[in-house]
Formats: structure tokens, sequence, C-alpha cells
């Protein structure tokens, strides 16, 4: 570390080192800390919620390089590839709940994706310090974003960074490069500059990503505080994939694995560039202040189109053109006071700003089952126009408290004040808006049951009320009307142990979530529609495991039993009537997920890894009638490691399953799949 203030600043530069706030390298993997559910600096064990830390050292000795990857281990949590937003995006599921904005994604303290939807197309994990994962709402200190999960990638400090170089080469025309460079220090400025560039090729023709980032991120020591600013730019161009289409109960027979359906020359490409600012300071010796401004432009440019028939009759298939700009404000300050030896408590204000407007048109044509000699784009005229303007303001007061009440007691507690508001306009129809003033908290406690030495039994429970509004995309099919918000109250129990001298960690949770309004996808006159969807309660029970044999060797192990069900849903599926859904499992939730990994990683030598993981049944349909059997995919690497170079030789969906992964927000009963297997070649050097 860098830091030269004295006594309180010096603290206050360890706490910085650690806070996810300013995106610092955390104490060894003995002293991991989490800064997501508290905004300090704390032991994940003492959080009275599911926590789990995955730090740059794992992510290197597993060869993970993506959010799927890195997170295959993880319990409770599942990564689907791909999705609506393209190759490069994917459709993460807490607690079974697999809803695209139902989770939040943070990059160093800011919501990345802002008032809208998460932008995982534009993740870059290169250059990250460690990635915290909080299962479950943070309704207090992240308001009415957050609502099953958390996501926060946290990259490390320019003071702390370290030059590398990285080249890879994969199959299907898949190849990346990547730098990172320390720059020179100069009057107390410590800066890093990462650049990198992604291709990745899949087995479906005309289907792949090309993504470009840059990184530039300063820290400045200045007015006895700590200065920071950050400029970051992705270009991401999508060749969007075909989802596969269920005819009846079953997947359809008649249209062949890889058929890429839209029309020549489709896209999806995003640009997004990001501005972040804050100061930290030390106010006396138990104050710390953190304020933090954010500000991002980003634009998707989108031409595709869906298979809607299965059949040779011109038209099949429906496509459109859009653009949609987005302009997101994020602006958090607060302050932490730490009372004695026991009490801390943090307290600020926020405020995320979104403006988004989309504006495109829609059109029809024909292409061939297989996807031969499909259309161009420049044959295939609007017929449509439509624009939508939609403006989303969250403003929050929050005060949370952490009190360790005995030797063994830790109680938590938070409250949040959220005003949102948001207005929208659809061309031809009547303006909507709607605001919301409402309160969410959280309440927990975790008991130390058993202690000897380092070895720990830690008991928690916790409770937490939180609403979020109601999801929008900005796609042609949005409605004027603005749908009402998705409210939560939730209930976690577990255990979690460090045993073994702490080379075995356990952590056992059990939940129970009662939801109201979600937002599902709806088909209405053969067109997309979002409707909110009565009653549903998510329950289920989460196990993780990870030991550490004397050496180099980990294992790890994760499970997950997830039950969703509809409680009150009617429902017409087109035929005049309502069918009662209530006790109908959710489509694409299964019970089980799994996952078993072990890592030979030594400082010098051979490194090896193999990975399980288990996708359990699940129904395609709402109405449960349409099932479709669980799978396991396979992951390998194997590769050697110096002081100064490594050399990894991976491979993902080693037996090449392609399961349906996700369904589609934007085509009727269709259904992205696994892609198929990827092997890569990688190399990095560090100076």
């Amino acid at each position: 570390m860098r830091f030269r203030f004295r006594s309180p600043l010096s603290l206050f530069a360890l706490s910085l080192a650690a806070s996810g706030l300013v995106a610092g390298t955390p104490p060894p993997s003995s002293a991991v800390v989490e800064v997501t559910a508290t905004r300090f600096p704390e032991d994940p064990a003492k959080v009275t919620a599911s926590i789990t830390v995955i730090t740059a050292r794992e992510l290197a000795d597993r060869g993970a390089t993506d959010l799927r990857s890195a997170l295959a281990l993880a319990a409770g949590v599942f990564i689907a590839p791909g999705g609506d937003n393209g190759p490069a995006s994917s459709v993460p599921e807490f607690w079974g709940l697999k809803e695209f904005d139902a989770f939040l994604l943070v990059v160093d303290g800011v919501p990345w994706g802002g008032a809208f939807n998460p932008a995982l197309s534009t993740l870059s994990l290169e250059g990250v310090e460690r990635i915290e994962v909080q299962r479950g709402a943070a309704p207090v200190l992240y308001g009415a974003t957050s609502f099953v999960g958390v996501i926060q990638v946290i990259r490390g400090l320019p003071a702390d960074s370290q030059g590398s170089v990285r080249l890879s080469l994969g199959n299907h025309g898949s190849g990346g490069a990547a730098v990172s460079l320390r720059l020179p220090s100069e009057s107390g400025v410590d800066s890093t500059l990462i650049a990198d560039h992604d291709k990745q090729g899949f087995e479906d023709p005309r289907t792949g990503f090309k993504r470009n980032h840059l990184l530039w991120r300063n820290r400045i020591q200045a007015m006895d505080g700590v200065f920071r600013f950050d400029l970051e730019g992705a270009a991401v161009d999508q060749q969007p994939a075909s989802p596969f289409l269920r005819v009846g109960k079953a997947l359809t027979n008649q249209v062949p694995l890889d058929a890429n359906h839209n029309p020549a020359g489709a896209f999806v490409n995003d640009r997004r560039f990001t501005f972040s600012t804050g100061y930290d300071r030390a106010l006396g010796a138990s104050t710390l202040s953190s304020t933090t401004l954010s500000v991002s432009r980003a634009r998707q440019e989108v031409f595709r189109g869906f298979l809607t028939d299965v059949s040779t009759v011109d038209p099949n298939a429906h496509g459109f053109r859009e653009r949609v700009d987005l302009t997101d404000i994020y602006f958090d300050t607060h302050l932490t006071w730490t009372v004695g030896a026991g009490l801390k408590v943090v307290g600020g204000v926020d405020h995320l700003h979104g403006q988004g407007i989309g504006r495109g048109g829609d059109f029809d044509y024909f292409v061939a089952l297989d996807g031969a000699n499909p259309p161009a784009g420049a044959t295939l005229p609007n017929q449509a126009y439509i624009r939508i303007d939609d403006q989303r303001d969250f403003s929050g007061l929050y005060a949370f408290t952490q009190w360790q009440a005995l030797p063994r007691l830790v109680i938590e507690g938070g409250l949040r004040l959220t005003r949102a508001k948001e207005t929208r306009q659809v061309a031809g129809a009547e303006p909507d808006a709607r605001t919301t003033t409402r309160p969410s908290g959280s309440a927990g406690a975790t008991w130390t049951a058993w202690q000897s030495g380092e070895d720990r039994v830690n008991l928690f429970a916790g409770a937490r009320s939180t609403f979020k509004p109601a999801a929008v995309d900005l796609g042609l099919d949005s409605s004027s009307q603005i749908l009402k918000p998705e409210t939560a109250v939730s209930y976690d129990l577990g255990a979690k142990a460090d045993l073994l001298g702490r080379r075995l960690a356990l952590e056992l949770s059990t939940f129970l979530m009662d939801f109201e309004n979600l937002v599902v996808p709806q088909s209405a006159g053969g067109a997309p529609v979002r409707v909110n969807a009565g009653t549903e309660r998510f329950q289920g029970a989460e196990f993780s495991a990870v030991y550490r044999f004397s050496g180099a060797t980990t294992a790890r192990l994760a499970y997950s039993y997830h039950d969703t069900r509809f409680r009150d849903y009617p429902k017409d599926f087109g035929d005049g009537t309502l069918t009662q859904l209530a006790g109908k499992r959710l489509e694409m939730s299964p019970y089980h997920l799994g996952g078993l990994g072990l890592a030979y990683a030594p400082a010098q030598g051979v490194t090896a890894t193999a990975e399980m993981n288990y996708v359990g049944a699940v129904f395609l349909n709402q109405r449960n009638t349409a099932p479709i059997g669980g799978y396991a995919t396979f992951a390998a690497s194997l590769g050697w490691r110096e002081t100064r170079w490594d050399l990894r030789l991976s491979g993902q969906n080693l037996t090449d399953r392609r399961k349906p992964v996700a369904e589609s927000e934007l085509g009727d009963a269709q259904y992205y799949i696994l892609p198929g297997r990827q092997v890569t070649l990688s190399a990095r050097f560090r100076f």
C-alpha cells in the first residue's frame, strides 16, 4: 500500500483497501472480507446473509474468465449464458428466480446498468480483485434495484496492481488479448490502464461476439483524503443466436439444433461509456465519509428476428430494428461511524436517475426452417414506427447498524425510505406515470454457537422487506401502462462454519420468500407483452463446502434445492378462459442445482482443474405440461505455472450438452440452448 496518512487516516486507508467503494485488495484467504452487505469491510461469517466471496486467486487457480465460470461453484446461483441480450450476455438465477433484472449487478460500488437492466454484455473481468455474491435482497444499502441477490465485481487498487499480458486462442475462431499496465506514480497519483479484446465464436452459424474494453483508474491523495476517478468504455458487437421453439409439450424436432433464423446481418451491438468519481476522507478517529458520482451513456442497436411458426408458409418469422439510448446517473454519499468496539453505523442518501429512449420498427419475413439463405436486411422494410420514452428516479435515505451486543452475538438492522418515480410515453398512446414512496428494511442476528482457536460455528437469521418498480426493457413491445411494483418479504436461517484450522468452510442456509406482482412475459395476439403475475412463493435450502488440502489442492461442493411456485395467478392462455396456476412451478426453475470442483494450483509447476455442474429437471411452461430432464456438464483444464507466466488449456461443456437454459422474453415459447463445447488455450505473462 502507498498510503502515508497518520492515524486516523491510516485506519481509513486500510478500510479503503478492503472496501468495494474503492475496489481494494482483500487480506489473505484466512481473512477475506465483504463490503456488499455492510458498506464496510466485514468478515462474511459475521454477516446475517448468505455471502460468497470469490478472490482473484481462486479465479486464477480455476481459470475462470467470465461470470458463468466464475460462479459455477457458488451455491444458489446459476448463470445461463446468452439470452435475449445476445451471446455476450447472460441470465442469472437466484433462489430459483430467473428474471433478468431481479438481481443487482454492482461494479466498484456503482449499479452497472443503472435504473434499468444489468449491463452484463459489457462486463469485463480483467483486473478483478474479487467478486462478492449476496443471495437474497439488499433492501437497505441498494434499495429498489436489488431484489433476490447482488453480484458485486471489485477491481484492484492502482497502487496494488501488477502489469500483465494475456493471450488466448479457441475453437470456432475465438481468441483474445489483454494488457494491464501500472502507470508511473507521481505526486501521490496512482493509475492503471487496462485494455482487452475478446472474440468468441459458437457452433451456431452466424453467431458470436467481439468485446473491446478500456479502463483507466486513478487514485489521488489530496485534501487529507483520497480522490478517485475512473474512465471506462466498452464496445460489444454481437451476432445473435436463435432460440429453440417449443410446439405443444416438447421442443420441436422440425428445426435443426443450431439453426439460426435471424435475417442476414443480424446484430445486437452495445456501447457503454462511464465516468465515475468520488472522494473518501476520515472525519476524526471514528468517522469515515465517502461520496460517489457516476455518469454513464449507453446505446444498444438491434436488428434481429424470431421464427414464429414451424411451417414453410410465408411469412413464418417476425423481426425488428431498434435503437435504445440510455443515460444513468448514480450519486451516493454516506458516513460510517465506529462507536466504541462494538457498534458500527452507516447512514446516507443516494439517487439513481435513468433516462431511456427506444425507437424502431418491426417487420415480417420468411426463412427456411434450417436457417439457410436468410433474407437480407435491406429487403425488409419496417411496417410501423414505435418510440418509447421512459424516465426513472429512485431517491433513498438509509441507515444500517451492526452491533456486537455480546462477545458471541452480532445484531444487524437497517431501514430505507425510497421514493420511486417513473414516467413513460409510448408513441400513439396516453402517457403514464407512477410514484411510489415506501419504506423497506432488514433485521438479523449472528450467534457464535461454538469457537475453539480459529475454528467456529456461527448461526444466523434474517428478515427482509423490499420492493422494486416493475421491469421495463424499452423494447418495441413496451406498453404505455406502468405495471405495479414488485414486492417481497423474505426470511433466511443458516449456519456458517470454519473447521480443521479453517481448512474446511461450510455454509447451510434455508430461505422463504413471498413475492407479489412478479413481472412475467406473456403473448398477446402473437406479440410478447409483460404483465404482473399475482403472488408466488420461493423456498429452499442451499449448501456449500470448501476444503483446502495440505499443499495446493482445493475441493468445492455446492448444492441447492429451490421450490418456486405460483400461489395465485389466473392467466388467459389465449382461449378466452382463465387458468388458475396456483401450485404450479415457475417455468425454467429446477428443484436441484449442484456443482463439484477440484483444483490443483501450486505456485509453480503443473496446474489442473475438474468441475461438474448439475441442473435438475424443469418445466418449460407455466402450466407444467412440458417437462424436460436434468443434465450435467463438465469442465476441465491443464496447465503450467511459473513465477512470471502461466499456460492453460481449458474446456467448457466437454460432453457437448445442448439443453435449454433460458426462456426468451421476445419470442413466444422459445428457449436459448446451452452453447456447445468450447476449448481455449491461454497464456498470461506478468511483469
